[in-house]
């Protein structure tokens, strides 16, 4: 630093706008999203100072409007992967050398520009590129977002003031490197603020990233580019490529810089990459992080004593809240039988108030399409299934139609098999699955909760009895790495709420918190001493 200890601006959570008739954010949004929705936009890769056409495209679709195009997208060969690679290396010493505040400074710059004139752009293009309703969006593209850069400069500034005792006659001291080599971050559909936080906040802690958006979340993440380099980062810091997978994945990790891994996306993918890592770990020059967010099969378990009205509100935003296309919504649910019945005609009730999925640009409706046809397709079977089977019953919902948008309605399945296809599954859509337990099997179903999925993301309990709280926080430890009580199992805010779960979720790491920043610095301890000794001999030797 040498000329100050710097303090960062104090971070706080970026207010959320209504988009009330006649606010002039629901104006300035809907104006932007018909340019979008009207335009055509080219988006090439970014790598080192150079835009990459290839010319081999795909298009881009709204998946509320699948045969309109928005634009198109440029395809990566091996060579430009070899070349994003390159341009990390080639800028690494630069922007590891870069003194922090002046790394802070960017994203600090960013997060403003998101809260500013990029915010109406950031949420039109999510709404087009995922199928996010105006408030979905706003909460995750513009405010989750900006809460990512905002607190994780004040988190890296903590993390750089932990600094070890010093003896007599010595200093010690501790600087947190960035990691030797370079980060590949993949990065999902479902959040634009995942998507621009996962090589953010590897790149602000000195590291130079590849970065892989989804496929379908490019149209967004032209905008968090665009952001990026409005708020002067340097060219080469984050480089971003589209295209097949596995062959950008094979490509980046056969290199020896290889030396991190910020992912977040499905279960499989990330066993499989770690297996790819190990196989070749006699490859790299130092041992990779690998840090991943995955799947989640998240609960709400109600005790009988629960409020059925606060029970059926956390279902239904739990699991129908961007057509429960989140890691954290909620797909099954455990209700006492003596207000099972209260709560799910509550629950029906409130589907049937809302309108029929449409799109976004539509600010009356609760529920547009999933992501795409795979998706789609996927749901159906399953809800196609729990029509046929004698131990499920669909009791709300169950219709699609993917002839204009991949419309799914929101699903209720009813089952008596607590082991049912659906409570065990990750389906990643707009269909919950409910069963009914004993209310003096409290305690069993609790258990039944822990053992029933892989995962173990998020989780909530319902009650108004302290002491059933109490034990299913005891019970549960182990099945959510967030754990709500009295509320959905959704909704985490960063700085308040630090993400991420164990067992088949990911490696818990915590993204919006300090513990994430960690994994991607290589501390070195100095220690100076001031007058060094220049006899070997100690007093003991008399």
């Amino acid at each position: 630093m040498g000329k100050g200890f710097f303090q960062v601006p104090t971070a706080f959570n970026e207010p959320i706008n209504s988009f009330a008739p006649g606010s002039p954010e629901r104006d300035a949004v809907l104006k932007q999203y018909s340019e979008y929705y009207n335009g055509s936009v080219d988006v090439p890769m970014y790598i080192g100072s150079k835009e990459v056409r290839t010319g081999n495209t795909r298009t881009m679709s709204p998946p509320h409007d699948h045969k309109h195009t928005v634009g198109t997208y440029h395809l990566a060969e091996k060579k430009h992967v070899s070349e994003a690679i390159q341009n990390c290396l080639d800028s690494r010493e630069a922007w590891a050398n870069l003194t922090w505040e002046q790394r802070a400074a960017v994203f600090m710059k960013a997060a403003e520009l998101l809260a500013g004139p990029y915010r109406a752009k950031i949420n039109a293009a999510t709404m087009i590129a995922q199928s996010k309703t105006v408030h979905q969006a706003e909460i995750d593209a513009a405010c989750e977002f900006i809460d990512f850069l905002r607190f994780n400069v004040e988190y890296m500034t903590q993390i750089y003031e932990e600094q070890p005792d010093s003896a007599e006659g010595i200093w010690n001291r501790v600087e947190y490197r960035p990691l030797e080599g370079f980060i590949y971050a993949i990065t999902p559909f479902n959040f634009t603020a995942i998507a621009g936080n996962l090589p953010a906040s590897a790149a602000m802690m000195g590291n130079v990233v590849v970065w892989k958006p989804s496929d379908s979340q490019i149209f967004s993440a032209k905008v968090i580019v665009d952001v990026f380099k409005e708020a002067g980062l340097p060219d080469g810091v984050i480089n971003v490529v589209y295209g097949d997978p596995v062959m950008i994945t094979d490509t980046v990790l056969a290199s020896p810089d290889f030396a991190g891994l910020h992912f977040t996306g499905s279960t499989h993918v990330f066993k499989e990459l770690w297996k790819q890592i190990g196989n070749n770990i006699h490859t790299y020059k130092t041992y990779p992080r690998i840090v991943g967010e995955t799947g989640g099969k998240d609960f709400i378990i109600a005790h009988p004593s629960a409020k059925p009205a606060q029970v059926a509100t956390a279902i239904v935003r739990g699991a129908f809240e961007f057509q429960g296309q989140k890691c954290s919504a909620a797909s099954r649910v455990y209700l006492p039988k003596s207000t099972s019945r209260e709560i799910l005609d509550l629950v029906k009730k409130d589907i049937a108030s809302f309108n029929e999925p449409g799109s976004p640009a539509d600010l009356s409706n609760f529920i547009t399409a999933v992501i795409h046809e795979g998706s789609f397709d996927k749901l159906a079977s399953y809800i196609d299934q729990a029509k046929k089977d004698s131990n499920a019953e669909v009791i709300a919902g169950g219709n699609y139609d993917k002839s204009k948008g991949y419309f799914i309605e929101p699903t209720v399945i009813l089952t008596t098999d607590p082991k049912y296809t659906t409570m065990e599954t990750e389906l990643f859509g707009p269909v919950v699955t409910i069963y009914v337990y004993e209310d003096k099997d409290w305690s069993d179903t609790l258990k039944l909760v822990d053992t029933t999925s892989e995962y173990a993301l998020t989780g909530a309990v319902l009650s108004k009895d302290r002491y059933a709280i109490d034990e299913a926080t005891k019970v549960l430890q182990n099945c959510a790495g967030n754990f709500y009580i009295n509320d959905k199992p959704t909704g985490a805010v960063v700085g308040q709420q630090p993400f991420g779960g164990a067992r088949a979720s990911g490696t818990n790491d915590k993204a919006g918190s300090a513990q994430n920043l960690l994994r991607w610095v290589s501390p070195r301890l100095i220690k100076e001493t001031f007058v060094t000794p220049e006899d070997y001999r100690y007093p003991f030797l008399g």
